[in-house]
């Protein structure tokens, strides 16, 4: 799923989360079906479905938080917020930095959306959202890549000819593909990421511990499946 890749180191953090204290979950708010604002302005998709029920089972009290995708782990070991739940998928890479809680999800496809079916992408220019593993494949390919802050600015660069597709998460490209007949998705999927988790402090082990209980739960009962059902995610477990 999308990752951020961090260029440089993020600040150290010791103080632990008070258990007791109002749980701050982070999100970005702007990744359906994953997270999105609905017209009430309220954090909204999978993800708020899913945090809301962990957080019961967990017996937390919990808040929503947005914040920019390119500030988000920052912004968490800086305090502002103890958890992020907003598609990050679990990299190594990351795992320096913050500690994650078992996979909410299976790997989802990347894919290729573009104006065109022939379009050339070993060499073009493929856009992604910055700081995300899609950025990073490209990168590591022979295309030029041209990032973007946004899922929307991607989008926006096929549509007005600065790039010549773009690569994101399928089940986010799927309907914006499907509302859209001046977008195509290519047949191209490319496997990445080892799946979604909750980012928290390495220093928050007793949160971590009963939010992989309530993961954990969820894949048992059926309930987890259901919403990744519901939300067309992906694969269920």
């Amino acid at each position: 799923m999308k990752n951020l890749i961090l260029t440089t180191a993020a600040l150290a953090l010791s103080a632990g989360l008070a258990m007791a204290d109002t749980v701050r979950m982070g999100t970005e708010g702007a990744y359906p079906p994953y997270n999105f604002l609905n017209d009430a302005g309220e954090v909204d998709g999978f993800e708020r479905e899913l945090g809301d029920e962990l957080c019961k089972r967990a017996e937390l009290t919990c808040e929503w938080v947005t914040n920019e995708w390119d500030s988000i782990i920052p912004n968490l070991v800086s305090g502002n917020y103890d958890t992020i739940i907003a598609g990050m998928s679990i990299t190594a890479e990351r795992d320096e930095v913050i500690d994650f809680t078992q996979n909410y999800t299976q790997p989802d496809p990347s894919a290729f959306v573009a104006m065109s079916m022939d379009v050339d992408l070993e060499g073009g220019v493929i856009a992604a959202q910055a700081g995300t593993i899609q950025a990073s494949h490209i990168a590591s390919t022979g295309a030029t890549l041209v990032e973007f802050a946004t899922p929307e600015e991607t989008i926006a660069a096929v549509r007005n000819g600065e790039a010549d597709a773009v690569l994101a998460d399928k089940s986010f490209l799927t309907p914006i593909a499907n509302e859209d007949a001046s977008l195509m998705m290519l047949d191209q999927d490319v496997a990445l990421g080892g799946g979604i988790g909750l980012g928290l402090r390495e220093s928050d082990g007793e949160l971590k511990a009963k939010f992989d209980a309530a993961i954990t739960s969820m894949k048992a009962d059926g309930s987890l499946n259901a919403l990744i059902a519901k939300w067309e995610i992906g694969a269920g477990f």
